[in-house]
C-alpha cells in the first residue's frame, strides 16, 4: 500500500494549465496504409478541474486517557467496504491508462507516482496506528484517509483530433492521530468528519466538525 502518515495534510486547487509531453509529437493523423489511423502517443495535456479530496477510509474506537500516557496504539476499522480503484476515461490511442495517469503526477509536481492502473486500495481489517508523545490525556481519535485526485484533460496530438477525458486516482493514504481538546485541521476533510463521530459532542474537535 502507498501511503503517508501525518497530522494535517494540505490540499490546494490547481487551475487548468498546458503540460508538454517529454518529446513533441511525431505522430499526426496520417494512416498506415489501410485507412488506420495511427497512434500518437507524444501529444500535449490541457488539464482542467483539478480536484484533490480526502475521503475517511477507517476509525478507531473513541480513545480517552484518564492519566498521562507514554504511548498509544490503536486499531483502525474499515469505514464501509469501498476498494479504491484508478479508473480514466477518454484515453487517447497510444497512451494508454498507466501513460495518462503519469502526466498527470508530472502536471501537479508529486513527490510520489500516483496510484496506477494495476493498484487498489482495500479496507484493511488490521490496520493499526501507534503514538508516542510522552503526554497523552484526556479524549483522543485516530483514522485512515486516502487522498483522492480528480482532473479533467484534452490531449492533442499531431493533426488528430483532441481527446477529451478524466482521471481519478489518489496520491496517498494516511493516517491521523489528535486530541478532542484542538480543533481539527481546516483543510482535513476525513479528520474533521472522525473529530464528528468519536470525540465527545462538547469538545473543540467535535464542535468544529459541525
Amino acid at each position: 500500500m502507498r501511503g503517508t502518515v501525518g497530522r494535517v495534510w494540505r490540499a490546494g486547487l490547481v487551475v487548468g494549465a498546458l503540460v508538454t509531453a517529454a518529446a513533441a509529437c511525431s505522430g499526426g493523423s496520417g494512416g498506415d496504409g489501410n485507412g488506420r489511423a495511427e497512434a500518437c502517443a507524444e501529444g500535449t495535456y490541457a488539464w482542467s478541474g483539478v480536484r484533490r479530496e480526502q475521503r475517511l477510509t477507517a476509525l478507531s474506537d473513541p480513545i480517552w486517557f484518564k492519566k498521562k500516557t507514554d504511548s498509544y496504539t490503536s486499531r483502525l476499522e474499515p469505514v464501509g467496504d469501498r476498494v479504491y480503484r484508478p479508473s480514466v476515461t477518454g484515453t487517447p490511442e497510444g497512451v494508454g491508462a498507466a501513460g495518462v495517469i503519469k502526466a498527470l503526477g508530472r502536471h501537479l509536481k508529486t513527490e510520489e507516482p500516483l496510484a496506477g492502473p494495476s493498484e487498489e486500495e482495500v479496507p484493511e481489517r488490521d490496520h493499526y496506528f501507534e503514538a508516542e508523545t510522552g503526554d497523552l490525556k484526556g479524549a483522543y481519535y485516530a483514522w485512515g484517509y486516502v487522498e483522492l485526485v480528480t482532473a479533467d484533460f484534452t490531449y492533442t496530438c499531431g493533426n488528430d483530433e483532441p481527446v477529451k477525458g478524466r482521471v481519478r486516482t489518489w496520491e496517498g493514504t494516511g493516517s491521523g492521530f489528535m486530541p478532542c481538546s484542538e480543533e481539527p485541521s481546516s483543510d482535513g476533510a476525513a479528520g474533521r468528519a472522525a473529530a464528528g463521530e468519536l470525540c465527545p459532542a462538547d469538545s473543540r474537535a467535535a464542535r468544529a466538525a459541525d
